[in-house]
């Protein structure tokens, strides 16, 4: 066996970052022919998708932050304010997400995070189907993994 020296260093640095990343993807893309037929196509970009819900006075009452890559819509972030909740926004917001992500970007399914105090029934009212829980991811806490179908069964 041949014995090597390594440095360990810490601290962020965005010219290794992004060389980190693009040799990953390549290792990535080398072992999953899935991967290499979606890389260079139109799933292959990550294309950001947000909605705002305005009050009267164009304050921000709700909003949902998400993005698409192959064929997936992320939900990233769903909020809404505490004086406008019970009226609807939050389902209005995911439901158009949802509907822009498979009739304009060809979305076939969806995936969310939330935490046990968020929305998990929120999300389950709306068809996601749970996948996973992290238990104590921070501790204490629980993460539930939430996805649905959006487009034709294949």
């Amino acid at each position: 066996m041949v014995s090597r020296m390594f440095r360990i260093e810490t601290g962020v640095d965005k010219e290794r970052l992004g060389l980190l990343r693009s040799r990953l993807a390549e290792t990535n893309t080398a072992a999953s022919p899935e991967l290499r037929a979606l890389r260079g196509t139109r799933e292959d970009q990550e294309v950001p998708l947000a909605l705002w819900a305005l009050d009267e006075h164009g304050g921000l009452a709700a909003g949902l932050a998400a993005h698409t890559w192959a064929r997936w819509l992320h939900v990233n972030h769903l909020w809404v304010d505490d004086g406008h909740r019970g009226a609807g926004l939050g389902s209005r917001l995911l439901a158009e997400a949802e509907r822009l992500a498979r009739e304009d970007r060809g979305c076939l399914n969806s995936r969310v995070e939330t935490w046990d105090f968020q929305a998990p029934g929120f999300y389950r009212n709306h068809g996601y189907e749970l996948v996973s829980v992290i238990p104590d991811y921070p501790e204490g806490v629980k993460e539930f993994t939430l996805t649905k179908r959006l487009g034709p069964s294949v």
